[in-house]
């Protein structure tokens, strides 16, 4: 298993945006996937990572701080942890894929693909090493090269006839390792490896041996203390069974205690272990002696009990680390209600005398995906604090947020189950509670301080947290502030409407999202039915800031944004009367028009230019025109078509010539007044052509068995006569030639000139049959006068094709930029910019995709927020807050007062991190069982020398350098330069491991050869160089002869 270069099929963003090629990026993510499966925490940098079963990964930190990372392969992780404080995140597919992930370019850094299916994983807290054990039971150590951007294994690599030889037990008989932990406060120097069958070993990595071996075996359970926790109360039972069993298959295992000198193990059958690996075993008679060294924990008393799935540790620092919470979800009954249990737990007087202080079950807000228990510091009222938190995470996608503060408070009411008290994050764009119904997003280019009159809106959901809120206890990342001080304008705003009739403002200038205001609950005062009904339509007039709502009910609500923007009253109009709502003082009220005409649903809404007038089209099929200065109802339109609703409304300004005689030629110019007329496609697609002053058909046209999605307008001018006689018709005018109207159906598009329709011609310029269903389309604009069809297919690929040509230019998918698949109605909450910008929503999930790399108008990458504190990382002197965050070795190394470290006063985190890197490189570096490892002592051998690196190598601060400085360089050569002239002699068990290889004999032989011819280099490079110094001090030799004859022809007084 060597390097491997990864070469990743997504474009990093800083690729995609120096590239010319339609590369689609997710500018801003929202929300936690519904696969979400897994989590890391980091909890010095305090960021949240959250892995799915389709290869993406969520990164959440604090106020608004949000990241998406998507592998190049739609598989699950089945582990994945941070490199604490360093800015790199690793993740183990179910392919068995290793990957290192760069938060800082939210990328993949490198990866290497694993040979046999990896059964356990885990990273050394506090460094870039990493443990992996396998199916066959092989150990083995790997490295990420932060330099090299590579990952590396490690000569320290454990087959399982070593292990076994090590702790003097038979082979294990092909059983995997089921678990990998790192013993805390051991310098990294233990490592507890856990097996299928229910072996557990502790093993010295520097000694190469087994401290502690334990099996079922090792416990009598005819002696041992079995405590039965049902029921909500203890049970101890002596003589639990008469049957003494061997083998039991672990399935969860966690340290519970702070020293890592007491072990949790669960099993499969719903059994609880704690293991005493305080003393150490006494050499090889450790598997003869039975000792009282283990308790069994039963959560219940029933025969089929489900596998013990996770287990978590908690401590309590009063009790010197004999006490703290066990967080345990299984072990209950199979069919009973699930539970995440809560034991506290108390041995200070000893293991044996295991006592249950309480119990508490805690139901959850749907299915258990994974859960986090860590310590947490923060500042309160000036004061420092800490705290056990809870992350939870629930399917779909649910993430619960909880204190031990809250959970402690449910410990008076036994025999129950409870709910837990705990808050949901909510994403900046909530989707699913409320239900988003629909989704707009405009351009504006305001000035920011215009919104903020009506900012104070603004209200946080009862019982939720999100990036901002003083309940949501994570601080990672950091948000750029360049942007907002170089730019003062509000360039887009996102406008959300839900279910429960609300609405939703965000200001949309940047990736990262901001909430502006929220409306709708003013308009529940006023005594109309109807007002509170799901939101179906939205629109905003840029030049006015005016928008408009449409809903279920037929109601539209008119809202005014901006300075001057509250209201004391509101008009009320309905079809049978009109009167006016007066609001309390206190309430703050931006809405002024209600229109309640209508008892069919707002399938469309559209200003026009000058704001003057709305338009709105109903489920009916019926077009209404409303006056918002006056305000009042102007007309309503009969049916365009029978059953067919409106589903595309657009209207256009032109200059109407009012006709005084009956030859059309005599006009005169003062008597021009600007109309509009309107463009109205039904679902039948049916599409008309509307005066919107007479309520005049100009033209109207059926494409018959056909479902029409949209129309769009390209390059639209004309002018329109008015005729002044009695018949009030209207007739048109001049029409450009570039006037296009592109119809857009499910199976075909269609290409017309607006001159030819309204000639009465209905035969398209150009027609598109397309090969699937479409469900939404949209046209960006490319230059003056270029534009590019889009068209997302019911299958979720998506497609730009040029227009009027139609050629296919790109095409991508949903799943390959996001991983969803298209669902119905998603068209609904879907909206686009004429710059490449697209929105969509899916579930809990909130995308921002830009298609169009040369525009960039978010200024991606800079603008995005930062996934990791560079600021705290590089930071000598760790806070006080987080120094419960920093790994027990590391700390351990610097209590005990390692050479470098400072003894007392504050935790020089990244000195302490150094030595740890470096005293585990030497460990890992030497394969098991050669010479012993030792602080003080370092061997130099052949192979170890590269003739290409001139500079000094830096050694360990422990090396002893006056011994070493009297060497000389033959001496090292020799591997320490022993005046010996015997060879030592090699153990067996050093033999095997310096020599024994992974796989068959022709492989062993082959790197046997490649060996061989890395050290003939290597000698050549050294017989080379040996002759260049030779050379070097002949030529030196012979300059100083010739200066000495010099020296010798001068005078005393020429010196």
């Amino acid at each position: 298993m060597g390097e491997i270069e990864y070469k990743p099929r997504l474009l990093s963003y800083s690729q995609a945006m120096a590239s010319s090629e339609f590369a689609p990026i997710v500018a801003a993510h929202y929300g936690i996937p519904t696969t979400a499966s897994i989590l890391a925490f980091d909890s010095i940098q305090r960021l949240l990572a959250v892995g799915t079963l389709d290869g993406r990964i969520k990164v959440v930190g604090g106020v608004n701080v949000e990241g998406f990372l998507m592998s190049p392969k739609a598989l699950p992780f089945k582990n994945l942890q941070f490199f604490q404080n360093q800015g790199f995140l690793v993740s183990v597919s179910n392919e068995n894929e290793i990957q290192v992930w760069d938060l800082e370019k939210r990328s993949v850094a490198c990866s290497i693909q694993w040979e046999s299916n990896i059964t356990a994983f885990s990273v050394i807290s506090g460094t870039n090493y990493m443990y992996a054990g396998d199916e066959y039971g092989f150990l083995s150590v790997l490295k990420y090269d932060v330099e090299q951007r590579n990952i590396l294994q490690l000569p320290y690599h454990m087959p399982p006839n070593l292990i076994a030889e090590g702790a003097g037990i038979p082979v294990p008989d092909h059983q995997s390792i089921v678990g990998v932990l790192p013993q805390p406060f051991s310098n990294g120097n233990r490592v507890l490896i856990a097996y299928g069958n229910g072996l557990i070993i502790l093993w010295d990595v520097t000694e190469d041996k087994a401290v502690h071996v334990k099996g079922i075996k090792d416990l009598e359970l005819k002696e041992s203390v079995v405590v039965n926790f049902s029921n909500n109360k203890s049970h101890v039972n002596k003589n639990a069974s008469d049957e003494e069993e061997t083998e039991k298959e672990i399935s969860s295992l966690c340290w519970v205690s702070a020293d890592g000198s007491f072990l949790a193990v669960g099993y499969v059958d719903g059994d609880i272990l704690l293991w005493d690996l305080s003393v150490s075993d006494n050499g090889k008679s450790q598997r003869t002696q039975k000792l009282h060294n283990g308790v069994k924990i039963q959560l219940s008393s029933g025969d089929r009990r489900l596998p013990v799935i996770v287990l978590h540790w908690s401590s309590n620092k009063t009790q010197s680390g004999n006490a703290g919470q066990l967080f345990v979800y299984g072990g209950e009954d199979i069919g009973s209600e699930e539970v995440l249990t809560i034991l506290d737990l108390d041995w200070s007087s000893g293991l044996a005398k295991l006592k249950c202080i309480d119990r508490v079950d805690l139901r959850l807000h749907g299915s258990f995906a994974d859960l986090f228990v860590t310590t947490i510091s923060y500042e309160e009222d000036d004061k420092s604090s800490s705290t056990t938190s809870l992350l939870i995470l629930t399917n779909p996608g649910q993430l619960h947020f909880s204190e031990y503060a809250s959970l402690s408070t449910m410990k008076s009411d036994k025999g129950k189950n409870h709910m837990i008290d705990s808050f949901e994050y909510r994403s900046v764009i909530p989707t699913v509670d409320p239900y988003m119904t629909i989704g707009k997003l405009y351009a504006i280019g305001f000035d920011r301080d215009i919104l903020e009159a009506v900012s104070l809106t603004k209200h946080q959901p009862h019982n939720s947290v999100a990036g901002g809120s003083s309940m949501w206890r994570l601080t990672g990342g950091s948000m750029h502030q360049n942007h907002t001080a170089e730019n003062r304008l509000t360039e887009r705003v996102y406008i959300g409407g839900y279910e429960d009739g609300s609405i939703r403002i965000w200001d949309a200038t940047f990736p990262v999202l901001s909430l502006v205001s929220v409306f709708g609950q003013e308009v529940t005062s006023v005594p109309i039915e109807g007002s509170t009904a799901p939101v179906s339509a939205l629109n905003l007039c840029v030049p006015t800031l005016t928008f408009a709502v449409g809903n279920e009910c037929g109601l539209i609500f008119l809202y005014s944004l901006g300075p001057n923007s509250s209201r004391k009253k509101i008009a009320v109009h309905t079809e049978s009367k009109h009167y006016v709502h007066h609001c309390q003082p206190e309430e703050r009220n931006n809405c002024s028009i209600i229109y309640s005409i209508l008892k069919s649903p707002v399938r469309a809404l559209q200003f026009t230019e000058s704001g003057a007038k709305l338009l709105a089209g109903f489920e009916c099929g019926k077009v209404m025109v409303l006056d918002t200065g006056s305000p009042s109802v102007l007309l309503i339109t009969d049916s365009l078509s029978s059953s067919s609703p409106i589903v595309s409304l657009d209207v256009k300004t032109f200059f109407v010539t009012q006709k005084t005689t009956e030859n059309s030629s005599d006009r005169a110019s003062g008597n021009e007044s600007a109309n509009e007329i309107a463009f109205v496609c039904t679902k039948d697609a049916r599409f008309v052509l509307m005066d919107t002053r007479s309520g005049n058909i100009l033209s109207s046209h059926h494409k018959e068995n056909l479902v029409a999605i949209n129309l769009h307008l390209l390059g639209v001018q004309l002018t329109v006569f008015h005729d002044t006689n009695e018949s009030g018709t209207s007739q048109v005018g001049d029409v450009t030639p570039d006037s296009q109207i592109l119809l857009c159906c499910e199976e075909v598009v269609f290409l017309h000139t607006l001159k030819s329709l309204l000639q009465g011609n209905d035969v398209s310029v150009r027609e598109l049959k397309l090969e699937k269903p479409c469900s939404w389309t949209t046209v960006f604009k490319k230059g003056v006068d270029k534009y590019e069809l889009v068209l997302l297919y019911q299958t979720g690929e998506i497609e730009t094709r040029t227009l009027p040509e139609f050629e296919k230019s790109r095409c991508t998918s949903l799943m390959s930029v996001l991983r969803w698949n298209f669902k119905n109605n998603m068209d609904r909450s879907m909206s686009a910019s004429d710059k490449g910008l697209i929105t969509l929503v899916n579930g809990n999930e909130f995308a921002l995709l830009s298609l169009l790399t040369s525009e960039n108008e978010l200024r991606i990458p800079e603008s995005l927020p930062c996934l990791h504190d560079k600021v705290l990382a590089t930071t000598k002197t760790i806070p006080k807050k987080h120094r419960s965050a920093i790994s027990g070795f590391v700390n351990n190394m610097i209590k005990k007062g390692l050479k470098g470290s400072k003894p007392g006063g504050n935790m020089d985190y990244n000195e302490a991190q150094g030595m740890l890197a470096e005293h585990l490189e030497r460990i890992f570096s030497r394969f098991p069982f050669s010479d012993s490892y030792d602080l003080d002592d370092t061997e130099l051998g052949i192979d170890d020398i590269d003739m290409d690196i001139d500079e000094p190598v830096l050694v360990n601060p422990k090396v002893n350098y006056e011994a070493k400085e009297t060497e000389t360089d033959r001496r090292k050569l020799l591997e320490g330069g022993s005046t010996d002239d015997k060879p030592r002699m090699r153990t067996r068990e050093e033999i095997i491991a310096k020599y024994r290889k992974p796989g068959d004999a022709a492989s062993a032989a082959l790197q046997a050869k490649d060996k061989l011819l890395e050290r003939q280099e290597k000698l050549e490079r050294l017989s080379r160089r040996t002759e260049e110094l030779q050379s070097g001090a002949e030529n030196f030799a012979s300059m100083a002869h010739e200066l000495a004859k010099t020296m010798e022809k001068r005078k005393w007084w020429n010196l």
